[in-house]
């Protein structure tokens, strides 16, 4: 096995198994960043590779699929499992415009999607969309509201940041 570029993001899913990105310098340029799973058993497998930048990570509430913000392609990635836990039919959930792209992800307890735009200095949450909904129905984003704590961390000054959020 290749050395890791370097690691960034990760999220601990609820049967106690560890997906974390290794992003490195990777970019349209050298599409070669990758999505790791460590099992609560200590088995690692690589889950996805040929990213181009993989970042942020969190998977969904039935734990069937797994999110992740590919910062380069200005995108989040709707990643599925099959029964046997293997990557099946990766498609994009929502594609960006503008910055450097997603970064950090973190899901509310409904299913909607924060998401921490680099370069706009954003967040968005998308709207309860259900995980599996087609590209089509994911246009529905809509800024941060202020109701309950969500952390977020600002690279330019060091800072841990809070908001608001619905739910």
């Amino acid at each position: 096995m290749e050395h890791f570029k370097a690691l960034n993001d990760l999220f601990f899913a609820a049967n106690g198994d560890l997906y974390f990105t290794d992003q490195g310098t990777t970019g349209l340029q050298d599409p070669s960043g990758r999505l790791f799973r460590v099992t609560a058993d200590g088995r690692i497998t690589c889950v996805l590779s040929n990213v181009p930048s993989p970042n942020g990570v969190v998977m969904d509430l039935e734990m069937r699929c797994v999110l992740l913000a590919v910062t380069r392609a200005n995108a989040v990635w709707r990643v599925p499992f099959d029964r046997n836990g293997n990557a099946t039919k990766v498609g994009v959930f929502v594609q960006l415009s503008g910055g450097a792209g997603p970064d950090g992800l973190a899901l509310d307890s409904e299913g909607g999607l924060a998401i921490a735009h680099v370069g706009f200095g954003s967040m968005t949450v998308t709207v309860n969309l259900p995980i599996g909904c087609a590209r089509q129905d994911c246009h529905s984003l809509r800024t941060l509201r202020t109701e309950g704590p969500l952390y977020i961390t600002e690279s330019g000054t060091g800072s841990i940041l809070t908001a608001n959020v619905p739910v």
